[in-house]
């Protein structure tokens, strides 16, 4: 199997990839049956000569490849019929904005695995880049809550080598006395808790972040069933929310009223609760300052997210009784970060993650006949044909 890494083509930008050198070395020397070639590249963050260095071929194309590793979507004039391609298509929420490469992907004849559905047999994903995600989210959180406050100035994270560059710019600053919430526990808000962390900020309990006044910063780090609750009473819990979110009402205002910054690293399902409201907003005991909605639901579960921001511009004010953007400086503004693709501002240690993941989960299975199933979850298309589970996809490519 002759596995090729392609250029990131989509515009803006992405300086990712699906394997960092180093991943490409283990899994030659996991699977000798297998070859590698890296499409050359201009922008990605690891060099050619980093892979040439470690006797990984580059080349100026891979269309002699079997498997093409990409990113983002591939541009159509850019897909080469009759391959494999793994990448983020960005389709099977029915996205209007790429009917039209779904639609050229079974033209061509291209056997289509999204890296979104790349999961275990009880769906929990394998590979994603939802970490890194958290770890910048927290991180220009932090940077929007000086600049709306004009108390300190963090560089921007995509001008920081790694990680840790990050951390140290962070322990370089004096928060005040402010509260944080932190919605999230699966990898994107533990990825956030990371930097939190980081900054030695003290971690308190639900109790304590309610109703005591601190003397330090600190920060709480909450699920769903500490943000909603049942409509009948009944005491419920993560699972049963998950299983009937239609049965749940917000309770979020408890938090809103006690905190300055918050962090939105949670995952919104269909038809649960907002978390608040843009009448949430505008009332006078709705507190938080500041909000890094990593999440970045556009007019969704947090209402102060109207439009993402980009990684040029990351900041804007949302003006609660107007409901309009504005500058961020202006003092009934809460200052929002919704930057919607943030690993990108990160993106050696998010390509080393995913890499490690990739070579871990999807490589094998293309060598033990796709024991787990991992290969035909992903699947999407084949032989010029949606895949049976994504069979729910046949009107979005036939209307128009």
């Amino acid at each position: 199997m002759k596995f090729g890494i392609i250029r990131e083509r989509k515009n803006p930008p992405d300086r990712r990839v699906v394997l960092s050198p180093e991943a490409c070395q283990q899994v030659l020397q996991h699977h000798p049956e297998a070859s590698i070639v890296v499409e050359s590249s201009p922008i990605r963050v690891f060099e050619d000569a980093e892979y040439s260095n470690l006797g990984i071929p580059v080349a100026d194309s891979v269309a002699d490849c079997d498997v093409l590793l990409g990113v983002k979507e591939v541009p159509i004039d850019a897909l080469i019929p009759n391959k494999k391609y793994f990448f983020f298509s960005h389709t099977i929420k029915k996205q209007p904005y790429n009917r039209d490469l779904l639609r050229a992907i079974l033209e061509r004849n291209i056997e289509l695995y999204d890296h979104e559905v790349i999961t275990n047999p009880k769906g929990q994903r394998l590979v994603a880049f939802g970490r890194y995600a958290g770890i910048v989210g927290a991180y220009n959180g932090i940077r929007a809550y000086g600049l709306k406050f004009k108390t300190f100035e963090l560089p921007k994270a995509e001008t920081l080598h790694d990680q840790q560059a990050l951390i140290a710019e962070l322990q370089k600053i004096q928060l005040p006395n402010i509260k944080i919430l932190l919605t999230g526990k699966g990898r994107v808000g533990n990825g956030a808790k990371e930097m939190l962390d980081a900054m030695h900020l003290k971690k308190v309990n639900v109790a304590a972040y309610l109703s005591e006044t601190l003397s330090e910063p600190v920060y709480c780090q909450i699920d769903a069933s500490e943000y909603n609750k049942r409509k009948d009473g009944v005491r419920g819990n993560k699972a049963d929310f998950f299983a009937n979110p239609e049965e749940y009402k917000s309770n979020f205002f408890r938090f809103a009223e006690v905190t300055d910054f918050y962090i939105a690293g949670h995952f919104y399902g269909q038809g649960a609760p907002y978390l608040y409201t843009r009448a949430d907003v505008k009332h006078p005991n709705f507190n938080i300052k500041v909000v890094a909605d990593i999440s970045c639901d556009i007019d969704g579960p947090v209402a102060t997210t109207i439009q993402p921001s980009t990684i040029a511009d990351p900041i804007y004010g949302y003006h609660p009784q107007t409901e309009q953007v504005v500058d961020y400086h202006n003092d009934e503004a809460i200052a929002v970060m919704a930057v919607d693709n943030l690993p990108c501002e990160l993106p050696r240690d998010a390509s080393i993650g995913f890499g490690e993941a990739f070579s871990k989960y999807v490589i094998p299975a293309f060598y033990n006949g796709d024991a787990d199933g991992i290969l035909e979850r992903a699947r999407m298309t084949q032989n010029g044909k949606l895949t049976q589970q994504y069979l729910y996809l046949k009107d979005y490519v036939e209307i128009g």
